[in-house]
């Protein structure tokens, strides 16, 4: 029999390991690796090619999102499930576009979670049924997602607020995304004056607010 190679990706060992153990103990899957960075991650499938990746969001580091994109553009046959603890479907759409097959929450019993792996193994999708209801909501009322405020952002402009939230200094962040200070201070002004900023603090607990970065990644 085949089996379904694994690699679960997330920043807390404990909740890693769980996984795969799990994971571990069904007669199809088999994991091949678990590493706690989407930087890892990337160097991981890139190794390995396993057949689906479980992925955390939220990480410090490199952007799980910017991640999965490599991935699909490196290795396309890897398909990739984001585990998360975000009930949001801004997220949610977020993962799809990035290249995702599926979204999957962390307190979804085991059971489900096989299935999803197995769903998009043959090469379907999987939606948290939850997350999927309050899409079509939206969809049903606004006749599209609701708009966030977080959308206004480049991706570029992402990445330099995410980086300066985790903590890092302009010229960290500018080496960090190969960018001169200069470059670098420019989109932070910008960032300021069109989110209406006016000091890190509120920098931070914009992104922590907009799930740019999670609470854990500041720890």
């Amino acid at each position: 029999m085949n089996k379904i190679r694994c690699l679960v990706v997330d920043d807390h060992v404990l909740l890693r390991q769980g996984v795969r153990r799990l994971l571990e103990g069904e007669m199809d899957f088999h994991v091949v690796a678990d590493v706690g960075s989407a930087a890892e991650a990337l160097e991981k499938v890139r190794e390995f090619h396993p057949d689906i990746v479980l992925m955390d969001i939220g990480m410090s580091g490199l952007s799980s999102f910017d991640a999965v994109r490599m991935m699909r553009k490196e290795v396309p046959l890897t398909r990739v499930i984001f585990l998360t603890m975000y009930e949001d479907e801004d997220y949610m759409l977020k993962c799809f576009d990035a290249g995702a097959s599926g979204y999957v929450l962390k307190d979804t019993p085991v059971p489900e979670l096989f299935a999803a792996v197995r769903e998009v193994y043959r090469g379907g999708n999987y939606f948290s049924t939850r997350l999927l209801g309050r899409v079509v909501e939206d969809l049903r009322v606004n006749g599209r997602p609701a708009r966030r405020q977080s959308d206004i952002l480049t991706p570029r402009e992402r990445e330099v607020i995410k980086l300066l939230a985790e903590g890092n200094s302009v010229k960290q962040t500018a080496e960090l995304l190969g960018l001169s200070a200069k470059t670098v201070e420019a989109h932070k002004f910008n960032l300021m004056r069109k989110l209406d900023i006016h000091n890190k603090a509120q920098l931070v607990t914009y992104a922590i607010q907009k799930k740019i970065v999670s609470v854990s990644a500041r720890a």
